[in-house]
């Protein structure tokens, strides 16, 4: 079984919404809506992230961007947007997705997500770091 597999395989048992496997081998497993977990964990030590791999409920844009800069080596997500994976792909990180959607749904479910809706077009994927960092 891959480390990939691994976490993949906690995220459905543990009903968690992140489970992270960090470079010294620890996992831990994380309940918070949205990107709540991956704000904390970058706050609290921006380094936290670096060749980590992570399973995810839902991957879009920004998220895909938070960890692409943080140093993620390797995501899964149960679903990922289209938005997600020019970011990935460009930068290396290698990734899995159960279910690929067009965009990141709002929790109304009328329509796209807020923050992937603010995103969509940006480019500069540090920007979106720093921006989403700053939210509480």
């Amino acid at each position: 079984m891959t480390n990939l597999e691994m976490v993949k395989g906690k995220l459905y048992e543990t009903k968690a919404s992140l489970v992270v496997l960090y470079n010294n081998g620890e996992v831990k497993e994380y309940y918070q809506n949205r990107i709540k977990d991956i704000q904390e964990i970058l706050k609290e030590n921006p380094e936290a992230l670096k060749d980590a791999i992570i399973a995810d409920k839902v991957i879009g844009k920004v998220v895909a961007s938070i960890l692409t800069v943080a140093g993620v080596k390797s995501i899964y997500a149960d679903v990922m947007s289209q938005y997600a994976i020019p970011i990935l792909e460009e930068n290396g990180v290698s990734y899995e997705y159960k279910n690929l959607t067009e965009y990141i749904i709002n929790n109304a479910k009328t329509g796209m997500c807020p923050m992937e809706n603010k995103y969509k077009d940006e480019k500069n994927i540090k920007r979106i770091y720093q921006e989403m960092l700053k939210l509480t």
